[in-house]
């Protein structure tokens, strides 16, 4: 009696033979990110209205509010930022103010200062 197998037995060198010639596949390239996160922070009254304007958000004094999560006056915002220069200043209540932290600025057409945040 002799046993049929269901499919042809192939040779050690025939299986080696295919899995050489199975094509390589196209290794992905990373792509630097279009946008950086950024944290802006500064201190101010616990209690305060704070938000942060700038070049980003077309100068909103109330698009992006700062949060102060601990409730000791360290607000915080984090934002996607394309490279490039940022000019910006926080609000709080209602008055504009140039980051005290920041060593990089720009008199704007106000004659006041804007600082400036470099992205990338």
């Amino acid at each position: 009696m002799k046993i049929k197998a269901k499919s042809p037995v192939k040779t050690v060198a025939a299986a080696a033979a295919a899995v050489k010639a199975k094509p390589a596949k196209p290794v992905a390239k990373k792509v630097a990110p279009k946008t950086q996160r950024v944290t802006f922070s500064v201190h101010a009254e616990a209690g305060s209205k704070v938000f942060i304007a700038g070049s980003f958000n077309n100068w909103d004094p109330t698009a992006k509010a700062m949060v102060d999560k601990n409730g000791d006056g360290l607000y915080a915002a984090t934002l996607s930022l394309a490279p490039g220069a940022h000019q910006y200043k926080f609000v709080i209540d209602g008055t504009w103010c140039a980051d005290p932290e920041c060593a990089d600025w720009v008199q704007n057409d106000h004659g006041t200062l804007n600082s400036v945040k470099h992205v990338g």
